[in-house]
């Protein structure tokens, strides 16, 4: 009960008794009468001063308490003129400016920490206790290559994208380096932070794409340069020597054989030159100079190119354009280039898995708006453990492969700014995706 409750209590029964009094001493002489309004003024008197000094103080405080509750801290207590109580008023005022000092500080961290998080160049996803997407950046949403409607509430295994199913296979507390189908290569952080007293995890997500790649284009540019020169230097004093052995046995009985070999030996110095020349050629990608294309016509260039490839390899090779492509600014014969390797890739791994399955071996070049090329194909698939190392340099699942086509692809592709993937989807097609930015 509260304390304003008890003094009205002891008001009403100081009143009972002043008034039993007065009857009991209503035959009494005046004197009486007159000590007795006197008790009764005095009692009044010390009701006042008892409502002032302890009731009052006592609401006061009480109303600091709803403050308190409400957290409205940008309210102040007045003094009430009573020792005590004021000292209470003074500590509860100093304490509300430093919660409302300290909830400014709070507001202030939290905007900048929002603000941060969103222009990050990190990748941020923040999960609720059941794994379920609570957060993400704008960055996080562009890495997994998914809607933020699509990500909200959600399991990272249950999305579409490649980059969420390797981060739900990231024990708690750990770092792994994550390499994705599209030539992306991630470093991802697996952590928690407390809120309210129960951890919640969360992802970091940093792109190691560029300097991976400078790193590996160093380190390949120099033993290309290093192999080439030397094979080169050696089979020409080869080729030179040869030419001179068989030209001086020419002349002689019964050496048909001999120059026959020589000539073979010639031929297979050349090749060799030619097949180091390969792996030269693709650390000497000029950069492209970009001017507008029609896409589409492009594409049928490069279609009907490619036909007679796919003709005698009894592959179907059709084209289906969305006529709302317009111009996009690249350079057309780089891009020519990586069209048609990945045509004649996607040929080849249909001819290798014809005799298996016996299917029409059947690829498709479709574009669509408003800048967009996927090459579809009906081969034998990608595996999981070789999407990871398709754009490596010299990894190839060719017997005779030289693992150089896709990082050609891959370093073209990069110099035009494009988004692209190479990726078997859950209906067993195979599709290479090209997205002009």
């Amino acid at each position: 009960m509260r304390i304003k409750f008890f003094f009205f209590i002891l008001v009403l029964f100081l009143l009972g008794l002043g008034g039993m009094l007065v009857y009991l001493l209503s035959g009494k002489p005046s004197l009486y009468l007159y000590v007795l309004e006197g008790l009764i003024g005095f009692i009044l008197i010390y009701l006042i001063v008892f409502y002032n000094k302890i009731v009052k103080p006592m609401n006061t405080i009480g109303s600091g308490m709803e403050l308190l509750r409400e957290q409205d801290f940008s309210s102040r207590l007045s003094r009430v003129g009573q020792y005590e109580a004021d000292r209470i008023v003074n500590i509860f005022n100093r304490m509300m400016e430093q919660l409302k000092n300290e909830r400014l500080r709070m507001r202030e961290q939290n905007h900048f920490l929002d603000l941060l998080i969103q222009a990050s160049p990190m990748g941020v996803i923040i999960l609720t206790m059941d794994d379920e997407v609570s957060q993400l950046n704008p960055m996080a949403v562009k890495m997994l290559g998914v809607r933020m409607e699509e990500a909200m509430a959600k399991r990272l295994d249950q999305m579409d994208s490649p980059l969420a199913a390797e981060l739900s296979s990231i024990p708690k507390d750990e770092t792994a380096v994550v390499r994705l189908n599209d030539a992306n290569i991630y470093k991802c952080t697996h952590s928690s932070f407390i809120d309210r007293g129960f951890k919640h995890p969360f992802f970091l997500i940093e792109r190691m794409t560029e300097e991976v790649m400078r790193a590996e284009k160093r380190a390949y540019e120099k033993v290309i340069r290093m192999i080439a020169h030397e094979v080169n230097n050696t089979t020409a004093g080869i080729t030179s020597t040869l030419d001179t052995v068989e030209q001086a046995l020419s002349t002689e009985d019964d050496m048909e054989d001999i120059c026959d070999v020589m000539r073979v030996c010639t031929e297979r110095c050349f090749s060799m030159s030619r097949f180091i020349t390969r792996f030269a050629d693709v650390v000497k990608i000029p950069e492209p100079t970009l001017a507008p294309v029609q896409l589409n016509e492009l594409v049928s260039m490069c279609k009907r190119f490619m036909e007679g490839m796919c003709n005698d390899r009894n592959i179907e090779l059709r084209l289906e354009c969305d006529p709302e492509v317009g111009m996009v600014r690249m350079d057309a014969s780089l891009f020519e280039q990586v069209l048609v390797n990945i045509i004649k890739n996607a040929a080849e791994s249909i001819e290798g898995d014809a005799g298996e399955n016996g299917q029409q071996g059947e690829i498709i070049v479709r574009t669509t708006a408003p800048a967009s090329v996927e090459v579809v194909d009906n081969g034998p698939g990608i595996s999981k453990e070789t999407e990871a190392k398709l754009f490596s340099p010299f990894f190839s699942t060719k017997p005779n492969g030289q693992g150089i086509g896709l990082v050609f692809i891959r370093e073209v592709l990069s110099r035009h700014g494009c988004t692209f993937s190479l990726r078997t989807y859950n209906d067993g097609l195979t599709r290479f995706r090209i997205l002009f930015n």
